[in-house]
């Protein structure tokens, strides 16, 4: 596998966006970004001295929540839905998995 970081791109999971430069990237104030972080809907990492880091994965999953936010949902509901998409994610690559073994097991 191709590591994208070879390319310029960071790792889809690698906090590398300072918040100011994480707000300008989804629109939105950095003191926005600090109430989802509070309310636990995204979890930026953290540099030894404490500055968050975003990822292009938080930044997809902000932009979600302003989908979320832009259908209706308060926050918490967000937090609800966002936990079972999650949820619902490792389920189905657990029943994919689940599949691919039995189509192992039958071909034995």
């Amino acid at each position: 596998m191709v590591d994208p970081e070879q390319f310029g791109r960071p790792r889809p999971g690698r906090g590398v966006y300072g918040i100011s430069v994480a707000a300008e990237l989804v629109e939105l104030a950095p003191q926005t970004l600090r109430v989802y972080e509070a309310r636990g809907l995204v979890e930026p990492a953290r540099t030894e001295g404490g500055t968050r880091r975003y990822s292009d994965a938080d930044l997809d999953r902000i932009r979600r929540i302003g989908e979320l936010l832009a259908g209706g949902l308060n926050l918490a509901g967000i937090k609800a839905v966002l936990e079972l998409e999650l949820e619902n994610q490792s389920l189905r690559a657990e029943l994919d998995e689940t599949r691919d073994r039995l189509e192992r097991f039958e071909r034995s």
